[in-house]
């Protein structure tokens, strides 16, 4: 794959015209954090039929699964099968307000995705499909506050079985979707008097409103205020056996590592959207501003950052191509590839944000030039879903096991 199909540029002009309608009218709102990016996001499943095409996804997936039948990879992603339709709308919403994809992608892709991977049918139908047509919210809970990037190893969170019950208690951080979830994935390690390090990872379905478990109010953060994050604390939340995923098959650090590479993948699509945004805002610029008498854009120094902006759009761009054509062939990126991908696109994203506000000089510094928001947003994408350092532990760890 070399360019988009005249299909996707249909799709992709029509998601431009709805962001145009709905969303960038609504930037200093969501951007304030006092707008909550949900009802948007819905209108946006409503206009393009995404709910529906979910809601169809998910009967024909479980009839499948009921008659034993094989899942294709696609079922539950939205737009189906059409790899476009779920690349598309992510790069459009980044070049406007990124949150709105991370918000979207944890509650789609790591929330209902583990359901979806993990849960039993009576699970999917029970929390799965109110997630994938985003008629609910969904959060992806394994952070800590002093595991971060040793997620698993330093894992605090418990969970002790009681009777027919286990019992929770723990808390997690940096949770986006946290203040306003109704379903959370929750990771938590059993109590079975096992080290620490050793104990088996669960994976829990909890709702909004159970007792002992508190959502907090929106954490204030440096960008992505358009995707809301927060803290949970659970005091000795009480959840049957019909809420653990896996249950018995120490599947919960597979499905979180699955999810890494869904997360991870994506970010690509996320940062060609801030980069193509701010290479079409700093051209515009370039052209319009004038010093000494004449356009910056005549600078050679102005003409090497566009050049550079320029060469990360077509390297983000063709590892985007690449995922799309996997995707169609129904085929996943391995944990290393995955990495690799969100190490380069992340710090492609952020070289030319920054390199953007630069270009614009005193105007860039200011919020109204909107490369000022850009920046903020594109530095989280190399800090969530596992920072840069991360990341290179992982590809290197791979290269080396060959």
């Amino acid at each position: 794959m070399i360019e988009w199909s005249a299909e996707d540029l249909m799709i992709r002009d029509a998601v431009r015209d709805w962001i145009d309608a709905e969303v960038r009218p609504n930037l200093d709102a969501l951007d304030s954090g006092e707008l909550p990016p949900y009802d948007l996001l819905r209108g946006l499943y409503k206009t393009f039929g995404m709910d529906e095409m979910a809601r169809s996804s998910f009967r024909s997936r479980l009839d499948k699964e009921r008659a034993g039948e094989p899942s294709r990879a696609d079922d539950d992603r939205p737009g189906g099968g059409n790899a476009a339709m779920s690349m598309l709308p992510v790069i459009e919403l980044c070049k406007v307000a990124p949150g709105l994809v991370s918000a979207m992608g944890v509650s789609l892709g790591l929330a209902a995705g583990t359901i979806m991977k993990r849960g039993t049918a009576e699970q999917k139908e029970r929390w799965g499909l109110d997630l994938l047509t985003l008629d609910k919210v969904g959060a992806w809970a394994i952070t800590e506050p002093n595991s971060g990037s040793d997620a698993f190893g330093g894992m605090q969170a418990t969970a002790r079985k009681v009777g027919d019950e286990y019992v929770i208690n723990g808390s997690k951080t940096f949770i986006t979707n946290g203040p306003y979830a109704d379903t959370i994935v929750f990771y938590c390690k059993l109590d079975d008097g096992r080290p620490a390090r050793d104990r088996e990872i669960l994976t829990f379905v909890l709702d909004r409103g159970m007792p002992g478990l508190d959502q907090t109010r929106p954490l204030r953060k440096m960008g992505l205020h358009s995707s809301p994050t927060g803290e949970l604390f659970l005091n000795d939340v009480r959840a049957g056996e019909d809420r653990l995923l896996a249950a018995g098959s120490g599947g919960g650090k597979e499905s979180a590592k699955q999810n890494f590479v869904t997360e991870r993948a994506g970010v690509a699509a996320m940062a060609l959207g801030v980069i193509e945004e701010c290479l079409k805002l700093s051209v515009d610029y370039a052209r319009k501003r004038e010093l000494w008498g004449q356009r910056i854009g005549d600078f050679q120094l102005i003409q090497l950052k566009l050049a550079r902006m320029e060469v990360a759009r077509l390297n983000v761009q063709n590892l985007v191509f690449r995922h799309v054509e996997m995707q169609r062939q129904g085929r996943t990126p391995t944990l290393a590839e995955a990495s690799a991908m969100k190490l380069y696109s992340a710090q492609a994203a952020s070289e030319v944000a920054m390199e953007a506000v630069q270009l614009f000089g005193g105007n860039g510094y200011m919020s109204e030039y909107r490369v000022e928001q850009l920046a903020r947003d594109a530095k989280s994408f190399q800090i969530y879903a596992g920072t840069d350092e991360i990341q290179v532990t992982h590809i290197a760890r791979d290269l080396l096991s060959r």
